[in-house]
């Protein structure tokens, strides 16, 4: 079978390349999902990621290595096993980064890349579907955008007391100045979830030049003297050899990425030879520069309703349900989070350095449900973080997934930074209206005091989550230990690209799955650029 180029993982980006390479007509693509369609009614609904995340039809539910950085526990890492991706199980959370983010990847040598230069490739991705025009906004894309369906009291008094704590407020956080507090947008449209998948492959997938393939997970990409040309790939126990005549792209997120350039020879030297792998090219950086954020999750007990106890019986839960099903309205519209702020943990800083993520309810492990009381999460995490981690194949058969080394908290300023974005979080309950609504801190509690630094960061390395965000590990950049050009071409190999947040040479201020969609984007147009 031969295609002109063939997109490796059907995620965030690599639904909008399938969509803009096919787009004229002129090129024939081919587009490998390991996972399958996106036809469970849990994703489209946006609370559904309950029941995705840790569904191993969804979730490639990837975990950690015991990681000394947090008590040397092993913690579960979601990532999309399906069409969207990511995109398909994420808790929706649209958030572009600060500016200075992209003019730093633009500093560090990779050209066309600084904030300018992205800005349109955001706008041109998004419909903006704000009670507010802006002309950082785009209104003519495919991703639907769009404040929240849902508002509760407790969230409210959060906002208004970060306010009075003397937080400045923010109405959009994604103008390219994202310092105060609000409330968080959404890839949603009218209480649908928009994934990559509904946005770019829907409107594309009737198209004769653009072929599909589900539960088709790539073994390795076939380089012959230094060109990309085909791939190996399982399709329900079958084999099968799809070669590309003009270009690979390798947008499998940021495990699958480096783990195909691994199994394919591309990679560390020493890694891929001690898994008898024959060594195509040697790149020492593929698997390295590991960034995520972690979270620490303080929550406080409250007199407010909550969704703990508005869905605590199958009669409020059914209730919800006819709710969403008449008018797409109420919890089920419910993002993973409704208030957040970005702040700065230290008055010095130039940008925020910490962000919050407000939910009105609490678990201790959002697949086993809330708990039984009222009480809502003050989400906390760094959002520029120096601790970086790295993956390692664990043998060379495609279907194991690699150890992943996630390396947190490793950094001093990684330490006081979470110490403090927990002081603040703290700090911000004591303040009305929310400080009369707070029956008691239930996490850390009153057994770690609020000045004492060691129970604080040791709380933190205690229960700390991922919140989704694995990026690095095929970086774009000019030195030694980058994998791809400013043009994300793999170095030394032709005809290959990779394009996902594997590319972020270092992480940016927020959630990932709208850079990953800007990446899908800006890939896009410069290989047609080049194709010219």
């Amino acid at each position: 079978m031969n295609f002109d180029y063939i997109i490796v993982g059907a995620g965030s980006a690599g639904c909008v390349v399938a969509n803009r390479l096919s787009q004229n007509g002129r090129y024939t693509v081919a587009l490998l999902e390991a996972g399958g369609k996106d036809n469970n009614p849990w994703i489209h609904i946006p609370v559904g990621y309950f029941k995705t995340m840790g569904n191993p039809k969804t979730d490639w539910c990837y975990r950690t290595q015991s990681d000394a950085g947090i008590n040397g526990r092993s913690i579960p890492w979601p990532r999309g096993r399906v069409l969207g991706g990511s995109s398909s199980i994420n808790g929706l959370l649209y958030v572009r980064g600060q500016a200075e983010d992209f003019d730093n990847w633009r500093q560090l040598g990779n050209a066309g890349w600084g904030w300018d230069d992205v800005l349109p490739l955001f706008k041109k991705a998004e419909t903006w579907n704000g009670n507010f025009n802006s002309e950082m906004r785009g209104y003519n894309g495919p991703l639907s955008v769009s404040p929240t369906r849902l508002s509760r009291d407790v969230v409210d008094k959060w906002v208004d007391a970060a306010s009075n704590a003397g937080y400045k407020r923010n109405p959009d956080y994604n103008s390219g100045d994202q310092e105060g507090v609000g409330y968080f947008q959404l890839t949603a449209d009218k209480g649908r979830r928009c994934s990559s998948a509904v946005a770019y492959l829907k409107p594309a997938k009737k198209r004769k030049n653009l072929t599909i393939f589900t539960n088709t997970q790539v073994e390795k990409i076939l380089v012959i003297e230094g060109k990309a040309t085909a791939v190996n790939a399982m399709q329900n126990g079958i084999l099968k050899v799809l070669k590309a005549t003009k270009e690979i792209i390798l947008s499998a997120g940021a495990i699958g990425s480096p783990q195909i350039l691994m199994l394919s020879g591309i990679g560390d030297p020493n890694e891929i030879k001690e898994h008898g792998i024959e060594v195509v090219k040697a790149l020492p950086g593929v698997g390295k520069n590991l960034q995520d954020h972690l979270q620490a999750r303080p929550i406080f007990k409250t007199d407010l309703s909550t969704i703990n106890i508005e869905t605590n019986n199958f009669f409020k839960q059914g209730m919800i349900a006819l709710q969403y099903a008449v008018s797409r309205t109420g919890p089920m519209t419910m993002a993973a989070s409704l208030g957040t702020a970005f702040l700065k943990s230290d008055d010095k800083l130039k940008t925020p350095d910490i962000q919050f993520h407000i939910q009105p309810f609490s678990a201790d492990n959002a697949v086993e449900g809330t708990h039984k009381f009222s009480a809502f999460t003050a989400s906390v995490l760094q959002m520029r973080p120096e601790s970086s981690g790295h993956l390692k194949l664990t043998s060379s058969n495609y279907r194991d997934h690699p150890e992943i080394y996630p390396n947190y908290l490793s950094s001093e300023l990684d330490q006081k930074t979470i110490v403090k974005g927990i002081q603040i979080a703290r700090k911000i309950a004591q303040f009305e209206p929310l400080k009369s609504h707070v029956i008691e801190e239930y996490q850390p509690g009153s057994e770690v005091g609020f000045d004492d630094y060691e129970a604080t960061l040791n709380w933190a390395r205690q229960t700390s989550v991922t919140i989704y965000h694995p990026t690095g590990t095929c970086k774009m950049g000019t030195d030694k230990m980058a994998v791809v050009d400013e043009r994300l071409r793999v170095y030394g190999i032709q005809g290959l690209r990779v394009a996902d947040c594997s590319i972020m040479p270092v992480i940016t201020s927020g959630n990932t799955n709208a850079p990953a969609i800007m990446i899908g984007e800006k890939v896009s147009q410069m290989t047609l650029e080049d194709a010219q």
